[in-house]
């Protein structure tokens, strides 16, 4: 099983270009069930989960390809995914595939929208909190489709097709969001998403969508209208910048100083992190080529921050914003409120030094003069990086064991900070 090692006390100056999006790139691949005609995606991150996904959807029929590198291209750069599900298939999304990514339980809406029928097993995926599936199912319900859950499938059927209704969430789900947009894009009539989820990757998905010839306004908003249409044809489509890698490489920036350039990356996709990190003390500054972060030696400032749904701060950089405050001066408190699970990186920061105690759903974290360098072990996703963020910054060597949960989200993260200086390989094994 891979490995990182990196040792810390280098500061991370250069360029690093951002991905496409995982949390668009999923979901756009998703939308290609809907149409019997190619979708082209440019892009598209070389992912783990990507590549699960193209599993995932082969099973159901769909064709997809990759172009190869174009003259100017490097390895940073996204590639360009065709897919079409000209005739699918096969409507069961099996236990053994949905298990390993929760993203793929999404395509229920397409394919009981499209075929009438769905067998999707129930998701598995990151275990940072229960995120349970009534919202698309009782979504789905009031589109028409008559739902049982059955040895662990959920089982939508919709012989007449869907029709439209209005539904409204009893709580912002950018998962539900999508996959009920996606359902309701094929129904007849109108349908109302109230208290829509607003993150970046709704509009992206929109946009997509309506290339498609879909009929939706409002994404972005917390209402989002469509009027179905009897069929969607194929399209091009570019992914978005991932905003959540942008903060990341940016909370890395303000950990170790430096000053780098996140190519391609959006400012306006992530306002409120970005200004909390201008409170700790970064230089933030957007650029015509991205942005440019910096941070000199005053050191980082104690701030508090509370995740919320889009356009607050975001749940997938609650961990790396932790790691971050473990060296400020001062003492931060950071609160979690999306997932009741999301503090499993707290221990694993605790073995470098940090000094956090928890309770509850808040984290209080002391800011330290040092960390040390150990080894670590990643529980998720947005954990692991959190703790490349702060073996950055400590003395010595850490190695952080478990990296594949890194490979689901991250492209080429040890090539991309290994330009910028920092100290850090793969080891393979």
């Amino acid at each position: 099983m891979d490995r990182i090692r990196l040792r810390g006390g280098s500061p991370l100056n250069g360029t690093i270009p951002i991905s496409g999006a995982k949390n668009a790139a999923l979901p756009l691949m998703i939308a290609s069930l809907l149409t019997d005609e190619t979708l082209t995606l440019e892009n598209v991150p070389r992912l783990r989960d990507v590549h699960q996904l193209f599993h995932i959807l082969s099973n159901h029929g769909v064709d997809w390809s990759v172009e190869g590198k174009r003259a100017g291209q490097d390895g940073m750069s996204g590639q360009t995914v065709h897919l079409c599900a000209r005739a699918i298939v096969d409507t069961t999304a099996p236990y053994e595939l949905v298990s390993t990514m929760r993203a793929s339980f999404w395509v229920i809406g397409p394919l009981v929208a499209r075929m009438g029928v769905a067998r999707v097993s129930l998701p598995g995926g990151c275990a940072i909190g229960t995120r349970p599936v009534d919202f698309f199912i009782e979504g789905l319900q009031k589109l028409g489709a008559e739902i049982e859950i059955d040895q662990g499938y959920a089982i939508a059927k919709a012989p007449n097709g869907l029709r439209g209704a209005h539904i409204a969430f009893p709580g912002v789900s950018v998962g539900a969001t999508h996959t009920l947009m996606m359902a309701a894009s094929l129904a007849k009539g109108e349908t109302v998403l109230s208290n829509a989820a607003r993150e970046p990757e709704i509009v992206d998905l929109a946009q997509c969508l309506t290339a498609m010839g879909a009929k939706i306004e409002g994404a972005g908003t917390s209402e989002i209208v469509i009027q179905g249409v009897d069929r969607l044809s194929g399209a091009r489509h570019r992914v978005l910048p991932d905003r959540i890698e942008t903060g990341t490489y940016a909370m890395a920036v303000a950990m170790t100083g430096g000053d780098v350039t996140l190519d391609h990356a959006r400012a306006d996709l992530l306002s409120a992190p970005l200004a909390i990190l201008e409170q700790a003390g970064a230089e933030i500054t957007a650029t015509n080529r991205g942005i440019r972060v910096r941070r000199n030696g005053a050191g980082i400032t104690a701030v508090d921050v509370s995740t919320e749904p889009f356009p607050g701060f975001p749940t997938d950089l609650q961990a790396q914003f932790m790691a971050l405050m473990t060296r400020a001066k001062g003492t931060s408190h950071i609160t979690e409120t999306i997932f009741e699970n999301r503090f499993m990186h707290v221990q694993e920061l605790a073995r470098l030094g940090a000094k956090i105690h928890l309770d509850g759903q808040v984290a209080t974290v002391e800011g330290v003069e040092s960390l040390r360098g150990a080894p670590v072990m990643a529980t998720d996703l947005r954990a692991s990086v959190s703790l490349v963020i702060a073996g950055l910054a400590a003395e010595g060597e850490t190695t952080i064991n478990r990296v594949y949960h890194l490979d689901r989200g991250f492209e080429r993260l040890e090539d991309k900070l290994g330009r910028c200086g920092a100290d850090i390989e793969r080891i393979s094994g």
